[in-house]
């Protein structure tokens, strides 16, 4: 059987993709240290506080770096950081790869019931929040979660605040101090940063990403997406995801030199004033954002979005008439990608004809990338045929986190990973995604597991049964549909929301239907008979 995760297979893993010269032997550290030096005082980032060059991003990172040892963090620790888009993310980022311990990127919709399951795998050290972000509270949630999990010690938010230390005290801490630059503790062969897969199960899967294989990841994409020095990259999805951190995303446009502007929300007000404030050249989104987009720049009759180039568009499905109405508002290319943060990344290319940009997903950002398209039994399927997409790569992760029975079921025996997507090759050798073979919901670019939110509606006094389903939905992709069985009253979706909500659950994960019936039907291997919901459903 394929093993996962052993150190001896982590060093081969890399010392194989370094001497076919995909790999390099620097960490993410490492590159803030280069970038500094080559790019020196170039604007880096950008956020509603104002903006840092090169230079003072890694020696900002640096000083906060020493702060957080004084604090007690220490190399190969685990910390939990659930910040908004700010500068204070990235430079806590790489202030933790520079002492060498490793940020677990929480979303800000994260809640209660998924970070204390988080915590018990990882077991943090400690937790870097906000103080507060769109109406949450997350300091009171960060005491529950802490309580929860023995390994918390320490609680920091992004602002001063009377309950716990902030960032800024540390950074005026060390500023007082004085200090010399602390020499890298990271390896580039160590794990830099854990990120979250898309729905979290009862036992949630983890995915560790390597330094020099994060950093090679970021700039294979960079180069695919023609990032340059000149390029301005809008993050207004959260960066805790993937597909914006680095596919290109932030860490893409640094490699390059380019600049990093950080939006609090993806409201357009807000988009619409960076872009024209910044000169934005490129941005990431997904469709259901593009579409308020769209709807908003039809009534501003003065808008100036001349400066962008393209845009990238991934995580559900895009529409014809959205696409040509991007294009057309916008004046600019699409560029239409898939990936995963547990590996393989893929975009069409700015140049692709608008058929391709809007029925496929493109090609591999590297010539590394391994891929096939295989039947239930592991076995290729003829050129053109569906079948689950499994890959391996420069960068593809070589398994979750002390999660061996999951890895088992996760990897071929010739270590390819199963992504569970549904794929097909085009004449053209493009892939074209055609949804999920295991069941998921993708709801907005959220990928929601209807098993988890099936159990979090069960521990309700009032529900005897449900069954989750998604169901197709202009604006969402997929919206959430809950079918319940009663036990004395029906719930409105306002209790139920706020039961929900009240155990911890994401928003995201909220239903955003509620339909009772008599009863769940059944198959014969004791699942519901989804399908046959849905068909009553729709009738």
């Amino acid at each position: 059987m394929y093993k996962i995760q052993t150190e001896d297979m982590i060093t081969k893993f890399v010392e194989h993709y370094e001497n076919a010269g995909y790999l390099e032997q620097l960490s993410l550290a490492d590159a803030l240290k280069n970038w500094a030096d080559e790019y020196n005082g170039k604007v880096a980032l950008v956020d509603q506080t104002g903006s840092l060059t090169y230079e003072e991003l890694y020696q900002s990172a640096n000083l906060l770096g020493q702060g957080l040892i004084a604090k007690g963090i220490k190399k190969g620790d685990n910390v939990l950081v659930q910040l908004p888009n700010n500068m204070y993310f990235v430079k806590v980022c790489f202030s933790l790869f520079i002492m060498g311990a490793r940020p677990i990127l929480l979303l800000p919709t994260h809640r209660e019931k998924d970070i204390t399951n988080i915590s018990k795998l990882t077991e943090p050290v400690a937790m870097i929040i906000p103080s507060s972000f769109l109406g949450h509270d997350y300091k009171s949630m960060a005491m529950k979660v802490a309580k929860e999990q023995s390994s918390i010690s320490l609680i920091i938010t992004d602002e001063s605040n009377e309950t716990f230390i902030s960032l800024q005290d540390i950074e005026a801490e060390m500023r007082e101090q004085n200090n010399d630059l602390m020499e890298h503790q990271s390896s580039y062969k160590e794990i830099a940063l854990f990120l979250l897969s898309g729905g979290t199960t009862g036992t949630p899967k983890v995915i560790p990403k390597l330094h020099t294989a994060y950093l090679y990841n970021a700039k294979a994409a960079a180069d695919h997406c023609r990032v340059t020095q000149k390029s301005t990259y809008l993050a207004v999805l959260s960066i805790a995801h993937d597909y914006p951190l680095c596919s290109p995303g932030v860490m893409g446009t640094l490699c390059k030199g380019g600049k990093v502007v950080l939006s609090s929300t993806s409201t357009f007000d807000e988009v619409l004033d960076w872009i024209e404030k910044e000169r934005v050249t490129f941005t990431s989104i997904v469709p259901v954002i593009a579409n308020l987009w769209v709807e908003s720049l039809a009534l501003e009759e003065h808008a100036d979005v001349s400066s962008i180039d393209y845009i990238l568009l991934g995580a559900a499905k895009l529409e014809k008439q959205l696409a040509l109405q991007l294009i057309k508002q916008f004046e600019c290319k699409l560029i239409q990608g898939y990936g995963l943060g547990e590996g393989i990344t893929c975009f069409t290319s700015p140049n692709d004809d608008i058929e391709t940009i809007i029925s496929c997903q493109g090609r591999p950002i590297s010539k590394g990338d391994q891929f096939k398209i295989v039947d239930e039994n592991n076995n290729e399927v003829s050129p053109g045929e569906p079948g689950e997409l499994i890959q391996k790569g420069p960068y593809t992760f070589l398994g979750y986190f002390k999660s061996p029975e999951i890895n088992r079921m996760s990897f071929t025996e010739d270590g390819f990973f199963k992504t569970g997507d549904k794929a097909r090759v085009t004449s053209k050798g493009n892939i074209q995604i055609l949804g999920r073979v295991k069941e998921q919901i993708n709801r907005a670019g959220e990928n929601v597991i209807p098993s988890e939110v099936e159990s979090y509606l069960l521990e309700h006094d009032e529900i005897i049964d449900a069954s989750v389903v998604g169901v197709a939905d202009m604006e969402l992709s997929e919206r959430i549909c809950a079918f319940v069985v009663k036990k004395d009253r029906e719930l409105s979706m306002i209790e139920l929301c706020k039961f929900l909500i009240d155990i911890g659950v994401a928003h995201y994960k909220l239903p955003d239907q509620l339909v009772y019936v008599d009863a769940i039907p059944y198959i014969n291997v004791g699942k519901s008979d989804k399908k046959k919901l849905v068909a009553q459903y729709l009738e």
